[in-house]
């Protein structure tokens, strides 16, 4: 099964918005996954009230197990290595989370791909 990787921003940060295009990238070379740009304030009926403590935040599915979440630097080698670990069948689910980072991952499956990629 392939990866969700969502990205979880604001439109307001500067941080983000260089993030971007990095995404982007990552996603154009990595056919087969998904990556899904999500911003906590316009997409709040998707996000919900997924504490978020720091941007970029990430979530990476595969189908609805959470492989990870947490703040990534913003880094296009940090970023791409993180989500090429995360695509490793062996890799385990992550077993203490939120109902509301479950719910996460069936709410970004009717939202656009960033980039245009999936």
């Amino acid at each position: 099964m392939s990866l969700t990787v969502v990205v979880l921003c604001a439109a307001w940060c500067k941080t983000c918005r260089e993030f971007e295009p990095v995404v982007d990238r990552v996603a154009a070379a990595r056919a087969g996954m998904r990556f899904v740009w999500c911003d906590v304030e316009d997409d709040s009926n998707v996000c919900g009230d997924i504490d978020v403590e720091n941007f970029p935040t990430l979530a990476i599915f595969r189908g609805d197990e959470v492989l990870h979440f947490g703040v990534s630097l913003p880094h296009e080698r940090t970023f791409a290595r993180l989500v090429d670990e995360m695509a490793e069948p062996a890799r385990a689910a992550l077993q203490d989370v939120s109902d509301e980072l479950r719910a996460l991952a069936q709410a970004v499956r009717s939202m656009p791909s960033a980039g245009g990629h999936s």
